[in-house]
């Protein structure tokens, strides 16, 4: 099929244009493509993409794909698999349960770009309102659990546990190497370590308490509320084992903290778990902010982003990322883990429940939820049932039920299912009952008659059955932000004034090399928050989300189609997990063959900072690779590497586009030699979005390749997550993909364990991905990958006369980024890549990727999306920068090295209107440098902020109001 902007009008074809959509995903029409093209130095597409292209890797066939579809279309579907999902009323439990987002929550953050197309907070002087928004987070965390400080998220509960775990070794003073779970943890918690601690080399012990008071671990994990609901007083528990040098985590239900005694008040040093029951849909597993929560004195082992409180240059209070050193990207395998997104979209979400309903508002939904779980306790114990009893006396929101036999289980649990409601089968005999916010009365009469056959009205007495001595007796949520936005206005006015705060993809482009910042178009958006895909829970059964299944099937062939491989695995739930899957699939062929001392990882210079931070994770050893003077693999180094560790090579990690931003001509060499040697290949599918359709990582030789959905394939990266990173494998290494203890995934071994929480990690954005591959189609997809190509080469040609062009390919061709060297501007006048960044933000754009991969540059990747007057404005002002560097340095007008607007940026409204300006530059050169800022002038909300200030007087917590003034 051929995709044309204006196609013909005499035929019904031609009028229906079911490509449409094509042309309103890519920035450019085919007349502005010809002018890119020339300004390249190219007559048309084909010779372009052949001088760009290495013709080895050329894919010269067509996708097995569909054609294009148009909006409507695809969404109606996309609406047949919905229907055929039943969405009951859940009382499964098990660390999910249904909520009610607030309405002004999910219209005004999850459904505003100003909200999901942000960027991670690096450049913190244009994300003032995210980085409140998770300081509120981190501070519902530390009032909840006591604790001193929290971070910004991880993935989900049982991946924080995991991480627990491993923190747990890094600062216990044990030299144990056994790990203590409590039996009475989540399956998927305990599946998830299981898999983590065999390649760290531990082993996990699962027993009772007094199992753990009496044994020799480094660390312990305790779940409270347990997996059956019952609530337990761990003081005595956690002393015991804390005089064994053992560090104690507990593993939390964060509603249920709104009531209990704190995990700090019992001794923990780390608490954790899922925020997802703080307005979060279950969306059929994820994704969902999990929290982590620890000591003072942990901060600088603790795994994941932390916000502090810092001051900007004008000494105002100002937030920013803090122990920014801890990033994996820097210290690659000497990193505390490989995390490199968080779930920043979800843990606004999360910490903005708390703002709407403040303290007495959860305390009514807690209170609630656990006086309808008493309740119905009392309701079975009233009955006078021989037959029936109530296993715990002490639980929060969980009513353990013993049947008695299996047939009245079996009854009861069918009856449920045949009226809409769905429980959980804990044995043969035992049905768990989980109440949660949206539990009502006409639930409670339908669960009543179904257990006691009598349909009983609530009492009017709310009674709550925990013991007092369970109970927290402090305040929570005390901070004037979770007291101070209770109505509409109120809550829609604060929400506003954060998302004025920051630089979003609603405002102008964000040319992040490496991180592919693509058009989220709202119809790919839409079904999110459909009933079906938000409100089903992951252990629901499976003949009640055929729909769900057939959609998550269609997109697993959808990607098989377009890299080449045989299988797909849809549990990792961002980039780095599907790394560490990727790698672990590696590591069971080789098991399963006998070869389990081939531990070794090649890995080349210029590989992204987390493929070493997972590579030892996975218990290898990294050996690093030479690259050459075009940012390449050193093929004869390699050659040397691949011989000196043959009998141990384990596999090869590489980034394809290089992370140089540029096809490597021996791609196909570099497979075959790692096979030759025995080792596997693992390609990072970071810059995967220069390869759709052009060519295939299975064909050039890849064994397996993580695909990051939030960058190829336009879920929004929301601010720092979530991300989806499924993993695509050959045939060989599919039966090792990951697998799940109470949900199995098809086509894995039974005896593979899981790497995130749920069976198809964050489930519930996978349509976001659909709905783009089906709107694009087979030729679309194409178009997409030339069009990238063809911008990133039109910004590299504008710019290499004034920024020198560091990596290119032999025809001096880049792939879908650039990197421009600020090393020799910065020899010349001082001016560094950070003031270039910071300038950058007075011209209304956030900075391209800085000192990434190289130090002291700039990696810049437009996108397909991006329109030529848009990357005409960017170039400008890159340029315009430049310019105002030389002047600087040739003391023009007075300006001088040390006094102009690249070293003193960002301005700030405030700066620009202070009755005192004592710059050699003006005000209007300060704030409206080039014309087109005028008419659309985006402001930072504070000047420059001092990084190091905030690491010296480390505050993860919300400042006072009068800080803010």
């Amino acid at each position: 099929m051929t995709i044309s902007q204006n196609p013909s009008f005499d035929t019904f074809q031609g009028l229906f244009n079911e490509a449409e959509f094509v042309y309103r995903h890519l920035g450019s029409n085919e007349t502005k493509q010809a002018d890119l093209l020339s300004a390249v130095g190219y007559k048309d597409m084909q010779s372009f993409i052949n001088d760009t292209v290495p013709e080895p890797v050329r894919l010269h066939k067509e996708l097995d794909l569909p054609v294009a579809m148009s909006e409507h279309a695809a969404l109606a579907k996309l609406r047949t698999m919905a229907d055929d999902i039943t969405v009951n009323k859940s009382y499964i439990g098990q660390g999910y349960s249904p909520v009610r987002m607030p309405a002004v929550i999910q219209r005004n953050v999850l459904e505003n770009p100003g909200w999901y197309t942000a960027y991670t907070p690096y450049q913190a002087e244009i994300a003032q309102g995210r980085l409140e928004a998770l300081l509120n987070f981190q501070q519902v965390c530390i009032d909840l659990t006591g604790l001193e400080l929290a971070g910004a998220s991880l993935l989900d509960e049982a991946t924080a546990a995991a991480e627990a775990m491993a923190m747990s070794k890094r600062v216990s003073k044990s030299k144990s190497t056994q790990y203590f779970v409590d039996e009475r943890v989540y399956p998927q918690t305990l599946d998830v370590i299981n898999t983590r601690a065999k390649y760290f080399g531990w082993d996990v012990v699962v027993g009772d308490f007094e199992t753990a008071k009496s044994g020799d671990y480094f660390g312990a994990l305790f779940q409270y509320v347990g997996v059956e609901g019952d609530v337990k007083d761990l003081t005595d528990v956690i002393a015991a084992v804390k005089e064994n040098k053992t560090y104690v985590s507990v593993v939390s239900d964060i509603m249920s903290l709104v009531l209990l005694k704190s995990p700090a008040d019992m001794g923990a040093d780390v608490a954790l778990g899922s925020t997802q029951r703080f307005g979060i849909p279950m969306g059929f597993g994820g994704p969902h902010a999990a929290y982590f929560a620890f000591s003072d004195k942990a901060k600088r082992s603790a795994p994941g982003r932390i916000i502090g409180v810092s001051k900007d240059a004008q000494g105002n209070t100002a937030l920013r990322m803090a122990l920014q050193t801890r990033e994996q990207h820097i210290r690659r395998e000497k990193a505390n883990s490989n995390i490199c997104t968080s779930q920043v979209l979800l843990a606004n979400l999360a910490g903005m429940y708390a703002v709407y309903h403040g303290p007495s508002g959860v305390k009514r939904i807690a209170t609630r939820i656990h006086a309808f779980a008493t309740a119905f306790a009392d309701a079975i114990t009233a009955a006078n049932d021989s037959s029936l009893s109530v296993v715990h006396d002490q639980f929060f929101d969980t009513v353990v039920v013993d049947c008695g036999s299996e047939k009245l289980a079996t009854q009861i649990f069918k009856n449920a299912d045949n009226v809409g409601y769905n429980l959980w089968r804990l044995s043969d005999t035992k049905l768990s009952v989980a109440f949660s916010e949206t539990s009502d009365q006409q639930d409670f009469g339908v669960l009543t008659q179904l257990f006691v056959n009598k349909s009983h009205d609530l009492p009017e007495t709310a009674r709550i059955s925990l013991d007092s001595a369970h109970l927290r007796t402090d305040d929570i949520l005390t901070h004037p932000v979770f007291n101070s936005h209770h109505t509409e206005h109120e809550m829609l006015r604060y929400l506003k004034s954060l998302e004025d705060k920051d630089l979003a993809m609603n405002r102008s482009m964000i040319s992040l090399g490496s991180c592919t910042m693509k058009l989220n178009a709202t119809s790919e958006m839409l079904p999110i928050t459909w009933p079906e895909f938000a409100n089903v829970h992951p252990f629901a059964p499976r003949d009640q989300v055929t729909g769900y299944i057939a959609m998550i099937d269609s997109l697993q062939d959808q990607l098989k189609a377009i890299t080449g491989f045989d299988d797909v695995s849809m549990q990792p739930n961002s980039g780095a997990s599907g790394e560490y899957a990727g790698l672990l699939a590696i590591r069971r062929y080789h098991e399963s063959l006998g070869e389990t001392d081939r531990d070794v990882c090649l890995i080349p210079m210029s590989a992204h900072g987390t493929n070493p931070a997972t590579a030892m994770m996975m218990g290898m050893k990294v050996v690093v690779v030479k690259t050459d003077e075009n940012g390449n693999v050193d093929i004869e180094d390699l050659t040397a590497k691949c011989e000196e560790h043959s009998e141990r090579l384990g596999a090869l990690m590489i980034t394809y586009p290089s992370t140089h931003g540029v096809f490597e001509e021996g791609i196909r060499h570099i497979c075959d030699l790692t096979h030759k040697h025995g080792g596997q290949v693992y390609m990072d599918g970071a810059n995967m979005n220069a390869q759709v359709g052009m060519m295939q990582p299975a064909d050039v030789g890849a064994d397996v390749l993580h695909m990051n959905l939030h960058k190829t394939f336009c879920i929004p990266h929301g601010g720092g997550g979530p991300g989806m990173g499924p993993i695509g494998m050959k045939a060989h290494l599919a039966p090792f993909m990951a697998n799940h203890t109470l949900s199995p995934v098809h086509n894995a071994q039974k005896d593979c364990s899981a790497v995130s929480a749920a069976p198809y990690g964050s489930a519930s954005i996978l349509p976001i991905s659909w709905m783009y591959i089906t709107m694009m189609g087979r030729d679309g997809l194409l178009k997409a990958t030339e069009l990238a190509l063809l911008n990133a080469n039109y910004v590299a040609a504008q710019l290499k006369d004034h920024y020198p062009v560091l990596y290119t390919g032999k025809n001096g061709r880049v792939a879908h980024e650039c990197i421009i060297d600020i090393r020799p501007l910065k020899e010349e006048t001082g001016i560094t890549e950070s003031d270039i960044a910071k300038r950058l933000m007075d011209y209304g754009f956030h900075s391209p990727t800085m000192s990434f991969p190289v130090a002291g540059t700039l990696m810049i990747e437009p996108t397909e999306s991006e329109s030529v007057e848009e990357l005409d404005r960017f170039i400008s002002a890159l340029k315009s920068i430049k310019a105002e560097a030389m002047k600087a340095k040739a003391g023009e007008d007075n300006w001088t090295l040390e006094d102009n607007p690249l070293v003193n940026a960002p301005h700030t409204a405030a700066k620009i209107t202070n009755e005192e300006w004592t710059h050699p530059y003006s005000r209007e050169t300060a704030a409206f440098p080039l014309p087109y800022i005028r008419a659309n002038k985006f402001w930072p909300s504070v000047a420059r902020v001092d990084d190091a200030y905030g690491d010296k007087n480390l505050m993860c917590s919300c400042p006072s109001i009068e800080n803010y003034m």
